[in-house]
């Protein structure tokens, strides 16, 4: 359970009907590489300056960023597994790829083998996110895929980056595919134990199918299962040991994470 008040030193700006894709996300690059020479210089090789300049810009134009917040509780995760192999499904503009890709490459020690795969659907958002990694010093451990998940998680396994499974997966693309992506994933081997999955905005706007289905025994899964077969099958001999940790968006609303780690297997 997270704490009660909202304690970001950032608050963005009211969501509004229109919160993306209009342009915001153009405009805060072109923003930021339009610094004075002196104060850009300051944010190159510096993910937290960089995700601190993308704070400050949102407090008065929203963007549809985990947050300082709720980033933390991943950044913990991240800390205590120290992964190797690392998805993220949906980048927006980079906020959560540097602030995780940071943490997996000190996690690491500064290994450039550990790496941080950005799968992002909008080629102008994995644009941007390209632009903010390299100016973070981060291209050794992020690496930006573009296309729709599905396709991108199965052309990545099929090329074998993904051959020794994946260590920790953050979801925060489009809500109904988080269940069959996952369940891709555990079609094609990815998840084993140890696997850590951190799931994004189960309260706003909520996600009741991905949290049954991480939340079922091997059993119940193995009756929803009967009859089909790959991706739409999953693997229903993985059981989830779940947590749920209640937190903030950074325009101060109430949501929360879903952590989800292999138990066993039946």
């Amino acid at each position: 359970m997270a704490g009660s008040s909202f304690t970001s030193e950032h608050r963005y700006g009211k969501q509004g009907e229109v919160y993306h894709d209009d342009g915001r996300e153009q405009d805060l690059l072109k923003h930021i590489f339009s610094l004075p020479p002196r104060e850009l210089s300051k944010l190159r090789n510096n993910s937290k300056a960089i995700l601190s300049t993308i704070d400050k810009f949102a407090t008065s134009k929203y963007l549809m960023n985990i947050g300082e917040m709720k980033g933390l509780h991943i950044v913990n995760q991240i800390s205590t597994v120290r992964p190797k192999i690392c998805l993220e499904l949906g980048g927006y503009i980079g906020y959560s790829t540097i602030l995780f890709g940071s943490a997996v490459k000190e996690a690491a020690g500064g290994n450039n083998a550990a790496k941080y795969y950005c799968l992002e659907h909008n080629p102008v958002f994995a644009a941007i996110i390209m632009a903010l990694v390299d100016l973070a010093g981060l291209s050794d451990v992020v690496k930006v895929v573009i296309g729709p998940s599905t396709e991108s998680i199965s052309r990545l396994a099929e090329e074998g980056v993904l051959k020794d499974g994946v260590d920790f997966m953050f979801l925060d693309h489009l809500k109904p595919l988080y269940t069959p992506d996952l369940k891709l994933c555990e079609s094609l081997g990815l998840i084993k134990v140890g696997t850590v999955l951190a799931a994004d905005n189960m309260v706003k706007p909520g996600n009741p199918p991905y949290h049954k289905y991480v939340n079922m025994s091997p059993s119940e899964k193995a009756v929803e299962a009967e009859g089909k077969k790959g991706a739409e099958r999953g693997d229903p001999t993985l059981r989830y040991e779940n947590e749920w940790i209640e937190s903030w968006e950074p325009q101060a609303v109430r949501d929360a994470l879903e952590i989800s780690k292999i138990f066993d297997g039946v």
